[in-house]
């Protein structure tokens, strides 16, 4: 079989889309699939081409037996949402072109770039292949979540288009039962959406010893550390976080913020201002040195805003982190929340409540059997979400619909 998969993302750019594209792909092609990635030029979150690449029209390589065609697109930082729209059309449009030259049985697009999904179901129409929707954000829903866009006909507009794309693909892999749920409720035909949640690469993350070098590198040695790796964008709550964090008197529990984003100005900005002592932010590292900074961390904290949308999300920081035996301090609602309490991998606070974050904060650093209990339900739910039997599990949805056309 051979699939043409279209995103944005794609290492070495380190985002849950692109990190869970290459391991499902990489996957696929031990199972014998030829897998064409097309792509663009590194630059995420940033918007600047990565170091030994070009934004050019067109350029190919190969990555652990992936073909990875990258094509020029309209590069912009994470923020601003008339440039970051540009930039999605762009993508779209010379992944179109690209697309149309290459060979493939069954095609896949993935979101929260909406518009990837506009060029799988051209290329669709012009080459006779059926496609697949592969569902990662509810967009443009979650843009007036955020505020991105004021309310207007537009969006409407695009809802619309939204609802038309699942009805059109031969299949909708949503990434949780929550998202699978909304389709069904807006009359999307239950047999048509599938789900195939985020995991970890159990290789990659697992338990180990803190990196005591790393430790002494950043002055956290003796230090109760809460770790945020991840991009620091809109939907975060961030500032929450900040804000809260100026109200923690235990001298002994330090904040370490690693990555960047469309927030991570404000961020800087707001640490300064409150002159505090006890957050360290850190620029975007590769994903092979995640785990090392993971080792350093005590609770692995995973927000968002307060929001019916977001009770349908699961990040996917909470697998990885549960890989390495760290809890999850976690200000999510609904889904993610049955899942860190069904395991009792680590504590849920109220998004956007200040009293409830800071109680649960010093629940877990505090209360050593707790930490102990959340430790060993990590180690359970990493082995229930292993990324190679996700990966499996989405390769069978795809073999049925390439049957199907044959």
């Amino acid at each position: 079989m051979k699939l043409l998969f279209i995103t944005d993302n794609f290492p070495p750019e380190t985002n849950a889309p692109a990190t869970r594209t290459y391991e499902h792909c990489k996957e696929w092609v031990k199972e014998g699939v030829e897998v064409t990635v097309v792509t663009c030029a590194p630059n995420f979150p940033q918007g600047k081409v990565y170091q030994g690449y070009k934004n050019r029209f067109y350029q190919k390589e190969y990555i652990d037996g992936i073909e990875v065609i990258r094509v020029w697109s309209y590069i912009t930082a994470n923020e601003g949402f008339a440039k970051r729209v540009m930039d999605y059309f762009s993508f779209a449009f010379t992944a179109f072109w690209a697309g149309l030259f290459q060979n493939y049985d069954v095609i896949i697009a993935t979101s929260p770039q909406f518009f990837t999904t506009w060029t799988a179901l051209a290329l669709s129409k012009i080459r006779r292949k059926p496609w697949i929707f592969e569902l990662r954000d509810l967009w443009p829903e979650s843009i007036r979540t955020v505020g991105a866009m004021k309310q207007s006909r537009a969006l409407d507009w695009l809802e619309r288009v939204e609802l038309w794309l699942y009805r059109d693909a031969a299949k909708v892999v949503a990434v949780t039962d929550a998202f699978k749920q909304n389709l069904i409720d807006r009359g999307i035909d239950a047999e048509k959406v599938e789900v195939v949640t985020n995991g970890a690469n159990l290789e990659l993350y697992e338990p180990r010893e803190k990196d005591e070098e790393l430790l002494s590198a950043l002055g956290l040695e003796g230090k109760f550390v809460v770790g945020y790796i991840g991009t620091h964008g809109m939907a975060h709550s961030l500032d929450f976080i900040i804000r809260s964090v100026a109200k923690v008197k235990d001298d002994s529990i330090h904040f370490l913020f690693v990555g960047s984003g469309a927030a991570k100005a404000g961020l800087v900005e707001a640490v300064n201002e409150l002159g505090l002592e006890n957050v360290t932010l850190l620029d975007p590292i590769a994903k092979e040195e995640v785990p090392r900074y993971l080792s350093i961390v005590d609770v692995s904290l995973a927000p968002l805003k307060k929001s019916e949308t977001f009770k349908t999300v699961i990040p996917s920081k909470i697998f990885e982190a549960s890989a390495m035996g760290k809890p999850t301090l976690l200000g999510v609602e609904g889904q993610a929340q049955e899942i860190i309490e069904r395991y009792g991998a680590g504590l849920c606070f109220e998004p956007e409540n200040e009293k409830d974050f800071l109680e649960k904060l010093m629940r877990l650093k505090e209360d050593e059997a707790l930490y102990r209990s959340c430790v060993e339900g990590c180690k359970k739910l990493a082995i229930d979400f292993d990324r190679k039997g996700l990966a499996m599990k989405m390769l069978k949805i795809i073999e049925q619909v390439g049957e199907r056309e044959q």
